[in-house]
């Protein structure tokens, strides 16, 4: 089963991305099931039902989410009602929604799970317990499990995919919106990349307007941050796994831009 995990979708750039590229890599990777990170696409930050439902009926299967999953209220009950939606499992009991699923797919099902972390972001539940208790479950299901570990340290993020090496089939860190360069398969069988990047502008900071992020650096002015336009990139991985073991067989780094950026509108 070959899966391809979306980085952090930013915006309307981000958005229009996904649109313009997604059928040339369905059709030149050939996923069976598709994943994105779309926790700060609607306006640079949190999602919309209207916004959820573009990327799902676009051609992503499911959307995780993160630290931003309740900016925008209106989706509270589109998490209740729409299985492909997913917030972090690690959140106190009682908030709406679910934090992991699993999906029928033409090679068999596919489970995948959201958390996140805790260092240096809210201290929700702790990600590496919940992650156990979601193992065992999910496993007895399908063994092909995919986590988006949405997370700010590099340590944390390695920590979980060591931690869960030989239960999951991937552990893919997200939240920092710069794709890193160690993506591996770990012995037990877990593919892992610390981040897996965002897709949105490209000539930004982490998807913002430069001019709305410099204030806050020179002069520790608070500043409005805005979605940059321009150009836009696309950041995935790609996560060949054996479906009836669950062991991740390879994974790849994805990154492709979209060739008109002057048509991408911010926002």
């Amino acid at each position: 089963m070959r899966v391809l995990f979306i980085g952090d979708i930013v915006g309307r750039p981000g958005r229009e991305a996904v649109r313009a590229l997604l059928p040339a890599l369905r059709s030149e990777l050939r996923p069976g099931f598709v994943i994105a990170n779309a926790e700060n696409a609607a306006a640079g930050v949190g999602i919309t039902p209207v916004v959820a439902a573009e990327l799902l009926d676009g051609g992503v299967d499911a959307l995780t989410l993160g630290n931003h999953a309740w900016a925008k209220r209106e989706i509270l009950p589109a998490l209740e009602r729409e299985p492909r939606i997913l917030r972090p499992a690690n959140y106190p009991s009682g908030v709406p929604g679910r934090g992991a699923a699993v999906y029928d797919v033409a090679e068999g099902a596919v489970a995948v799970v959201s958390l996140q972390g805790r260092t240096f972001m809210d201290p929700i539940d702790d990600p590496f317990r919940v992650a156990d208790e979601l193992m065992e479950t999910l496993r007895a299901q399908t063994p092909v499990v995919l986590v988006d570990f949405h997370a700010e340290a590099t340590s944390e993020k390695q920590a979980m995919a060591w931690h869960l090496d030989g239960r999951a089939s991937a552990v893919l860190g997200t939240h920092t919106h710069v794709q890193t360069a160690d993506e591996r398969v770990l012995g037990g069988g877990t593919a892992a990349i610390t981040d897996v990047g965002m897709t949105g502008p490209a000539d930004s900071i982490i998807g913002m307007a430069p001019e709305t992020v410099l204030p806050r650096f020179l002069r520790r002015l608070p500043t409005r941050f805005e979605v940059a336009g321009g150009r836009a990139q696309l950041c995935a991985v790609l996560v060949d796994v054996d479906d009836r073991s669950g062991r991740a067989r390879s994974i790849e780094r994805v990154q492709r831009h979209t060739t008109d950026g002057a048509s991408l509108r911010a926002s």
